[in-house]
């Protein structure tokens, strides 16, 4: 019976592996001194036998004293220490256990057992209790087995066992033992006690997150993955709830973790561990004192590998954006090659993604943003290189924080294609360029694919937006590469004036730093945020972050210094898109738009990249479509207080701010449509050079008027005359030849202003469209196709036309291209 009993645990245990299930062989009422028994063989690595002459026990034991657990309806099992070859356990006349030291297997024999069971013993090693028992200790698995069994059985099982192991040293001692098995059952009940919330934490606890690290990184480089993930999931649990656990953790250092996650890299069915291991650093990373930009560094490229890696978990997802987001956060300048890294890995993921779509048909190759990819590429290693002081070729590769970074591509190709000898020198101005050209490239790819849009955002597009919008790295990158030059400078002139001989090394001179192009990084990050806003998750990530959306506010109503429209604009347009929610019972007819698309229907305005408001100063409200549109949320802690704004809970008007937009509610709409070689704001300006005006005097003074050159006269004038009235302005392409740039049809241009206008809720109101040149023939078309595809109340809506050198029966400068034939490959709008 005892050794069918035995079977019965040692088969249980071989099949699960899975720690998660273990179901508890023992009583979940343990005798205390059992435990007792137990703990003590476990500090003192094994048990003593010595004579006695105690026979009141009336279990039914004779012979040997050893420990004493019963199972299974009063059986003993009795565990021994080293010295016996050979052990008998005579309960029955029947029942016998041969254990052999010497081998590496141990055969069970008994008259009743048959083959299938022997076989099973021999499977390859498993989590179990006879994983070690050839080792000649055989006391303190057979100990720490029991107590794994115990923990998990009952509350009042660990109660006994805190009691009784108050401070925590058999478990540690357990966590540290050689045998495997010690290793497992140790850590099953180092998780109990942990899981328990109404324990108390044992002193020991952070030396036990010590431990579980070392085995689980022991065990993963011996590819023993079921301890390996039971270790990382117990030390994360150690993590969570000791805080001194953190600081032991980061003075010993990561480097265990980080062996471990590279380990796990390409292993399929590691997505648990990978998300513990994520959990594990966002822990460490949220203490007061953030990671060294060291380790963050050499973090970077495992966190941004499981970013792009669609195996991870959504939480192993999110965890990465968060730390990296903070990463950048912390080390401003010093962290700009990660963010540049970030932007160029989702460039190249996206460009991938069109290739794959592109081979399927007949899509022209994307060689110019594959330029753009390079050259950021290139820009990530020269920044790296700069900072880390990175020579290529050299052999300290290994101790660059950033070398696992640049071994990503394509940043790998570009480190090779150093020059050796002479490696570039870093210019913030370049840097910045590089930049610039990703951020356009990506806008450019999702401007009309919704498909690429989530993609993006689901590469954490959103986390880098808001570091280069809030951020000022490149302002600051220029500002030490100026400082840096200074430094040198001032040596190379104390060394001229020692020699006297004049210097004319231009490099040197801190006036050459070239001045990075920052604020058009921010425009078209804007951009690329407005054309995102869209998104329903992006919509929540926005709203949530109040710091975020304090900075739009504050950029969108001028109360921080902005003197780029058009950022004032996607700040705005991106708030309007994250703040308005449909209303459920003002819903439109489904009548109004009858063939158009789900999203002409929607009753809450969407904004996308084709339009510009010429007064993003207005607030939220007065931007809003009047046909039951609301905001769902207005930061109150940016309108109270603020000249022209106020607080709705001040003037009487409901939370969601419907009342404030029914008495704020433009009467009309006036959208400006440039035309050829023209621009949203470019087109409606007095010019820059006043000689180019008429000289009739009428222009001229009104320019005097202005007071400075370059107004935007719908902006200035026309917003202060008609305060009830939006004014917009769109964006289209319009180059003359195909050498400047590609340029759509006019059907196409019309097609999709029309699509941009009526989801925006132009139409819904009177609307007066002003155009220009080409400009007039596009709203001509935009007309038509409305009328065609039945948009009565867009068309009803159309109460006024303002054409400004509308070429109706066609244009000279448009015939031009045509004259000079192939050379100058006109674009198809002309």
């Amino acid at each position: 019976m005892l050794v069918a009993a035995l079977m019965d645990i040692i088969t249980s245990n071989c099949d699960n592996a899975d720690y998660s299930s273990f179901q508890p062989l023992l009583p979940a009422d343990a005798d205390t001194r059992d435990i007792a028994a137990v703990i003590e063989v476990i500090e003192q690595g094994g048990m003593h036998f010595d004579d006695h002459d105690d026979n009141s026990s009336n279990d039914g034991d004779r012979g040997l004293k050893g420990i004493g657990i019963k199972v299974l309806g009063g059986t003993t099992i009795l565990g021994f220490s080293r010295g016996n070859n050979s052990l008998e356990l005579d309960n029955s006349d029947d029942d016998m256990l041969d254990v052999s030291c010497n081998s590496r297997r141990f055969v069970v024999q008994q008259t009743a057992i048959e083959s299938p069971l022997i076989e099973k013993l021999s499977l390859p090693a498993v989590p179990g209790l006879w994983d070690d028992l050839q080792r000649e200790h055989v006391a303190v698995p057979f100990a720490t087995w029991a107590l794994a069994n115990w923990a998990i059985a009952s509350d009042l099982n660990r109660t006994r066992i805190q009691e009784l192991d108050s401070d925590g040293h058999a478990v540690a001692t357990a966590l540290r033992a050689a045998e495997r098995t010690v290793k497992w059952h140790g850590t099953l009940v180092a998780r109990a006690l942990l899981e328990d919330q109404n324990l108390a934490l044992a002193p020991s606890v952070p030396d036990w997150c010590s431990s579980l690290l070392s085995t689980a990184s022991q065990a993963t480089e011996n590819n023993d993955m079921p301890l390996g993930q039971l270790s990382l999931s117990t030390f994360l649990l150690s993590l969570t709830r000791c805080n001194e656990s953190k600081f032991v953790i980061r003075q010993k250092g990561l480097h265990p973790l980080r062996s471990i996650a590279k380990k796990i890299e390409n292993q399929n069915g590691r997505s648990s561990m990978k998300e513990s291991i994520a959990s594990a650093l966002s822990l460490l990373y949220a203490g007061e004192v953030p990671l060294s930009l060291e380790e963050s560094q050499r973090w970077s490229s495992i966190l941004l590998r499981w970013l792009f890696d669609k195996s991870v978990s959504d939480k192993t997802h999110l965890t990465a954006v968060k730390i990296l987001s903070c990463i950048l956060e912390d080390y401003g300048p010093a962290s700009v090659p990660i963010s540049q890294g970030w932007l160029a890995l989702v460039l190249s993921e996206i460009l991938g993604d069109n290739k794959a779509q592109n081979s399927k048909g007949t899509a022209q190759p994307e060689s110019e943003r594959v330029k753009v990819l390079n050259q950021l590429g290139s820009a990530v290693v020269n920044l790296a290189s700069a900072q880390a002081g990175y020579e290529p070729g050299s052999d300290n590769k290994d101790k660059v924080p950033l070398a696992d970074f640049l071994s990503l591509e394509p940043f790998s190709t570009a480190l090779k294609n150093l020059n050796k000898k002479n490696p570039p020198k870093f210019d913030a101005a370049d840097s910045a360029s590089a930049t610039l050209k990703g951020i356009k490239a990506l806008a450019e790819l999702c401007s009309e694919d919704s498909a690429c849009q989530k993609r993006i955002a689901d590469l954490g597009a959103l986390s880098l937006l808001r570091h280069i919008l809030l951020g000022d790295d490149y302002e600051k990158l220029a500002a030490i590469e100026a400082y840096d030059a200074s430094r040198i400078r001032e040596v190379q002139d104390k060394n001229v004036s020692a020699s006297n001989v004049s210097s004319t090394d231009a490099s040197t001179d801190p006036s050459s730093v070239r001045v990075p192009p920052a604020a058009h990084i921010r425009r078209h990050a804007g951009r690329l945020l407005t054309i995102l806003s869209l998104l329903p998750n992006s919509k929540k990530e926005i709203i949530s972050d109040d710091v975020w959306c304090k900075w739009l506010e504050d950029c969108a109503s001028g109360r921080i210094p902005c003197n780029d429209i058009k950022l004032k604009s996607y700040c705005r347009l991106t708030l309007l898109n994250i703040f308005c929610s449909e209303c459920p019972n003002t819903r439109r007819g489904s009548d109004e738009y009858p063939d158009s698309e789900s999203e002409y229907k929607r009753n809450c305005p969407h904004f996308g990249d084709a339009l510009f408001l010429l007064n993003p100063e207005l607030p939220l409200e007065v931007h809003l479509d009047n046909s039951g549109s609301r905001i769902s949320r207005v930061p109150r802690d940016n309108c109270k207080d603020d000249e022209g704004i106020e607080d709705s809970s001040e003037t009487g008007s409901s939370v969601d701010g419907t009342d404030a937009a029914s008495k704020n509610a433009p009467l009309m709409d006036v959208v400006f449509v440039h035309g050829l070689r023209g621009g949203p704001f470019n087109s409606w300006r007095i010019a820059d050079d006043k000689s180019s005006t008429t000289k009739a005097g009428l222009v001229e003074s009104i320019d005097e008027d202005a007071g400075k050159e370059g107004t935007c006269w719908p902006r200035e004038w026309l917003a202060a005359d008609f305060p009830q009235a939006r004014f917009f302005t769109v964006k289209y392409k319009t180059n003359l030849t195909q050498w400047t740039g590609a340029s759509l049809p006019l059907q196409e241009v019309s097609s999709m202003l029309l699509r941009k206008m009526v989801a925006a809720g132009i139409g819904s109101r009177p609307v007066i469209f002003v155009t220009h040149s080409m400009g007039g023939l596009v709203v001509k078309q935009l007309l038509y196709q409305a009328k065609l595809n039945n948009y009565d109340n867009f068309l009803n809506n159309t109460v006024g036309l303002v054409f400004y050198s509308c070429p109706h029966f066609g244009s000279k400068l448009a015939d031009m291209p045509w004259r000079m034939g192939l050379v100058f490959r006109p674009a198809p709008s002309v």
